[in-house]
């Protein structure tokens, strides 16, 4: 009995758990970059569900932070003392796009990390998903969602008229039910900056420029993500790689640690074969990764280092953040070689090392 409450355990937080964060694998041994390329339910229902968002941070193991916000800039940062709490999955795409974001502009958090199973440092929240972001500048608030995290934080870098209380309540959630029944919050004007004439005309010279990083912010959301699973867990080994280091890292006994690699990692192949098919990918996901990336790089065009030009914009952060929880594993060294992301890719990587150094 002992054992089977133990395999039980072990099988929820198999499936639930996000891709892991490897050791990247040296540029070099990419060569050259090559052409083109969300409950309620049933127990299958919620395995799939939890599969879907294990990348995206709907349960499993997350990471929490306190540390103080440091100043950017006296220009972008108003006057006080902020303090930021990121409650995260490393390798949570949605996660990794606050963290791309908060690091580009200097801004400090600190990571802990969070029971898998029991999940008791969430426990203050009855929103269960990830990333949290609580933010103290003179009253605690609670910012929920990626991307209305970083339309609200980068509204008050840059905003010196309104309070970062008054910008949250600029992002409302909208109670919706889905097709399943399940009530779900929605945020209609989340990929927006709330800014005066003034300060939008200083960030975006021209109306095309906002409509263009909206758009790509979007379609981070609504499609380059739902791509990560599927290729991550293509087929059994490579499954098995992406849970090896989960194990390895987690917080597992030994029959716990078992049951997840090798029961987890056989789960999540067989549902990412469902994703594949709720999303319509091709037989072969690489396909569409491929097709994805260099899709995004043909709108960076060739004659700007980013969407934003010499700087990343929002939309950049976004992109990168989503790919990156790829890193080390084979479906990054195959999108490496076999598209043109790597020149854009690097420059990202450089930019936001030193913003956060």
């Amino acid at each position: 009995a002992g054992k089977m409450a133990a395999a039980s355990r072990a099988w929820r937080a198999a499936a639930l758990l996000p891709l892991p964060w490897r050791l990247r694998t040296p540029r070099s041994a990419y060569g050259p970059a090559a052409g083109p390329g969300g409950g309620s339910g049933s127990k299958g229902g919620r395995l799939l569900l939890g599969a879907a968002f294990a990348l995206g941070g709907s349960a499993g193991l997350y990471l929490a932070a306190r540390q103080r916000l440091q100043e950017h800039s006296a220009a972008e940062l108003p006057a006080g003392n902020l303090q930021l709490t990121l409650y995260q999955y490393k390798t949570c795409p949605f996660c990794s796009k606050v963290r791309a974001f908060l690091d580009y502009h200097g801004l400090a958090y600190e990571i802990v990390e969070v029971n898998p199973i029991m999940r008791k440092e969430i426990k203050f929240s009855s929103y269960r998903k990830v990333p949290i972001l609580l933010a103290n500048a003179g009253s605690p608030l609670q910012l929920n969602d990626s991307s209305v995290i970083i339309s609200a934080i980068k509204t008050y870098l840059i905003s010196k008229r309104n309070s970062l209380e008054e910008i949250v309540s600029f992002y409302p959630p909208v109670k919706t039910v889905t097709d399943k029944g399940k009530e779900v919050f929605e945020y209609g004007n989340k990929y927006w900056l709330m800014l005066d004439e003034k300060e939008t005309k200083r960030v975006y010279p021209v109306k095309e420029v906002r409509v263009e990083e909206m758009k790509w912010r979007k379609w981070a959301d609504d499609w380059l993500v739902h791509l990560i699973s599927p290729n991550v867990y293509r087929t059994p080994r490579e499954a098995l790689a992406s849970f090896d280091y989960i194990v390895r890292e987690g917080k597992f006994g030994t029959m716990e640690g078992l049951f997840a690699k090798y029961v987890g990692a056989i789960a999540m192949f067989f549902v990412s074969k469902r994703l594949k098919k709720r999303h319509q990918l091709k037989d072969d996901v690489r396909e569409d990764l491929y097709e994805a990336v260099n899709e995004w790089i043909k709108a960076v065009g060739k004659h700007r280092l980013f969407m934003g030009g010499k700087q990343p914009n929002l939309a950049d952060l976004a992109v990168y953040g989503v790919l990156r929880v790829m890193e080390g594993l084979e479906a990054f060294d195959d999108m490496m070689v076999h598209t043109k992301i790597q020149p854009w890719y690097e420059r990202m990587e450089e930019v936001i090392r030193k913003a956060a150094a």
